[in-house]
């Protein structure tokens, strides 16, 4: 009678579990890409000890994304970042410092690394995220550096007006079981609230978000900043012109508490850009500005750049601010520390004119000329300009999810680059890149 219980018993849990699984509906998707670079020059030096050599070499990364609806109404949302490495390179040294764009560090996802997992529940008085998710978008692309954090995210939605309310823990300072942490008031928090209005062919939006960073709170510093960045936007379809705006405004102060005796500082930066692309059928055409302030060397009590940037996520060019290039090939170095062009666009001026073709529907062939200028000149530079570049890519569509793109970049190196000598030469650049990409 025993053993009779016993399998019953077991019987019942597996019919128990069966019905979980069964109600479980579990869905995939994600991208794969292998790509080729190769870097005429990783410094834009010339006639120096120190002038870059050229590189070439593979890498890949593989990206999935796994949504579990346990009920109707209730997700949660996973995705995992594998394999993400130069092939047959040095692997990273393991540490604890995250990447740029992850919830992980380099050398994690060089094997694997989870970036998100939260609860997505659509609740009869609006949708709730919990977890660790996607930060650090706002409007148009332009600005925009994903990367995960621990959010909670609220969204209510009625006619044709969202309002989206967020709180995210950008860094945690206080004591943990790994951290001890011994600085109660050093974290990183940020506060949003979005409206956004949706039409036939267009939307507008405004955000604001506050910001409470105290990381900065130790001894070698001793500061705090506290700073609103307001962020009004736009997108339009006219006709065959689709246009997108956007501005970016921060206000704010950066305290300094004692032992220090450094005077406060307002801070104030702005970045904004305008794009338009026309659409004639096999033919577009478009253009973009854009702007991050600088900081003015001249000021002292204020800090006027720094703060904000083009994003990681908006790359113009395929070597100026472009986030893959200096993410695989690092960044490209000048005469000075900050004369290095970098992952994201700051402190300048931006202009591009960009046209394509589409002779066949599977076929996209897009050229661009743009040209850079800072902002600012940092304390001693002798010039501003970052210098003209020429872009041209090809993409085909092999199928629906399989496409390869093939481009190559030359860039004009401006005297920007010669940092505060102005006897430093320069070396003009230029960069091929061929990648096929998979998405499912």
């Amino acid at each position: 009678m025993k053993r009779f219980w016993v399998i019953l018993l077991a019987l019942g849990l597996i019919a128990a579990f069966s019905t979980t699984v069964f109600a479980l509906d579990v869905k995939f998707s994600g991208e794969f890409y292998a790509a080729g670079m190769y870097l005429d020059r990783t410094t834009v030096k010339k006639d120096t000890a120190s002038d870059g050599p050229s590189t070439a070499f593979y890498y890949q990364r593989l990206r999935v994304r796994t949504d579990f609806t346990v009920a109707p109404g209730l997700t949660l949302i996973t995705r995992f970042d594998a394999m993400e490495r130069a092939w047959g390179a040095t692997r990273s040294a393991p540490g604890t410092t995250l990447a740029l764009d992850s919830a992980g560090t380099v050398a994690e996802n060089e094997n694997i690394a989870f970036d998100w997992a939260y609860i997505n529940y659509k609740s009869p008085i609006g949708v709730f995220d919990v977890g660790y998710m996607n930060d650090g978008a706002t409007g148009t692309i332009f600005g925009n550096s994903y990367a995960p954090a621990g959010r909670i995210k609220y969204s209510y939605t009625f006619a044709p007006v969202t309002i989206n309310l967020a709180y995210t823990k950008v860094k945690e300072a206080g004591n943990t079981a790994i951290y001890a942490g011994n600085t109660a008031a050093a974290d990183n928090d940020k506060y949003g609230a979005e409206a956004v209005f949706k039409w036939k062919g267009g939307s507008a939006g405004f955000q604001v978000n506050y910001y409470d960073y105290a990381n900065t709170r130790t001894p070698a510093t001793n500061y705090k900043r506290t700073y609103f960045l307001l962020t009004p936007y736009a997108t339009a379809k006219i006709g065959p012109v689709a246009l997108q705006a956007e501005i970016n405004y921060l206000t704010g102060d950066q305290k300094y508490e004692a032992p220090s005796t450094t005077a406060d500082k307002k801070l104030e930066n702005i970045s904004g850009w305008v794009d338009a692309t026309a659409d004639f059928g096999m033919f577009y055409a478009g253009g973009s500005i854009a702007y991050v302030s600088g900081d003015d060397p001249g000021t002292t009590d204020k800090t006027e750049g720094g703060l904000i940037n083009g994003g990681r996520d908006w790359s113009p060019c395929l070597i100026m601010w472009n986030y893959e290039r200096t993410n695989w090939a690092g960044s490209l170095i000048g005469h000075d520390a900050l004369a290095n062009q970098d992952t994201a666009m700051a402190n300048g001026w931006f202009f591009q004119i960009r046209g394509g073709v589409k002779p066949i529907a599977a076929l996209d062939i897009r050229a661009s000329v743009s040209y850079a200028n800072a902002d600012k000149k940092p304390a001693n530079f002798w010039y501003n300009a970052y210098g003209y570049e020429v872009d041209l890519t090809a993409t085909y569509k092999i199928t629906n999810n399989l496409s390869y793109m093939l481009g190559a970049g030359y860039l004009f190196t401006g005297d920007y680059y010669k940092g505060t000598a102005d006897p430093n030469k320069l070396s003009n650049d230029f960069l091929v890149i061929n990648k096929l990409t998979l998405t499912f």
